[in-house]
């Protein structure tokens, strides 16, 4: 069963306001996003060079997770673009409607996510 034009249309601006969020996000941070390098400048008043270290490890893990969730949100609005949004990456099935509404930027159909 194939998306509506209503669905996409509606899956087509969440995932824009995503991708604006996510792009305001990673200003905030420092972080490019393109990706590249991170600068991550922490409150010289941290005195444990340790503890100053482990915030920093944190937020680069968590500017990474940002990095790579706006890299899914442009993939989904590539595919929306080229037409071939809600199909599978690896069978080429439909990706389930519950699914794409869940996982907007699902790639794989249910079976083939399973699989992997």
């Amino acid at each position: 069963m194939a998306l509506s034009q209503e669905t996409l249309s509606e899956t087509r601006h969440h995932l824009e306001a995503e991708l604006d969020e996510l792009t305001k996000e990673l200003s905030e941070y420092g972080a490019t996003p393109g990706g590249g390098s991170i600068e991550v400048s922490l409150d010289e008043g941290f005195a444990d060079a340790a503890q100053a270290t482990s915030e920093r490890a944190k937020v680069l893990s968590f500017v990474e997770g940002l990095q790579q969730r706006l890299t899914d949100v442009r993939a989904a609005l590539d595919r929306l673009n080229r037409g071939d949004y809600g199909r599978c990456d690896r069978c080429g099935g439909e990706i389930g409607p519950e699914r794409l509404e869940a996982v907007p930027t699902a790639r794989l159909c249910i079976r083939c996510a399973q699989k992997r």
